[in-house]
């Protein structure tokens, strides 16, 4: 599944828990308040197309959510969500923090050595290991580069621009 350019998905449905319409959650966000009572978000695939759902109640479950919307009361309803992306209007997106940097804002993202010479294009923004890792697409194949200072120098947004300053030997 693939938000239309307007979304932004923040949760992916894992599968439904218990008989009452109670879905288990995969907090794709840093701002799991997104989930909180009275919130409505688009449910994206699978089955008919977008649809919008509001939520009744979430709570902690070992590093997930678990989620109850208006209108889904039981298994077979909870089971139809099952894979299904949660997503919000780009507009309703939260504030960025400073020094802070959405996925979507980075992701194509011309990158650059610090004298200005092109060492590819960012295609992802990943949480690994409890680390972030830009994923470059470089002449040399794809690379992937932690993202933290000293490495990441600068990241412009507005001008989709990253400078880098890689060790020696990391886009090898």
């Amino acid at each position: 599944m693939s938000a239309p350019e307007d979304r932004v998905v923040i949760g992916k449905i894992v599968k439904p828990h218990g008989l009452e319409g109670e879905v288990v959650v995969e907090v794709l966000t840093d701002f799991p308040g997104r989930f909180s009572e009275g919130t409505n978000l688009q449910v994206l695939g699978p089955g008919p197309g977008p649809r919008e759902v509001r939520v009744l109640s979430s709570r902690s479950f070992g590093g997930r959510l678990l989620v109850s919307f208006e209108g889904i009361t039981d298994l077979a309803s909870a089971e139809a969500l099952r894979n299904a992306e949660l997503s919000v209007h780009l507009a309703d997106v939260a504030k960025r923090p400073p020094g802070f940097v959405y996925h979507w804002e980075i992701e194509g993202c011309e990158v650059f050595d610090a004298s200005g010479a092109g060492l590819g294009r960012v295609t992802d923004l990943q949480e690994v290991g409890g680390r972030s890792l830009l994923v470059l697409s470089t002449p040399r194949g794809t690379r992937e580069v932690p993202f933290v200072f000293p490495i990441v120098v600068s990241v412009d947004v507005e001008k989709r621009r990253v400078v880098l300053a890689p060790p020696e030997g990391l886009l090898d």
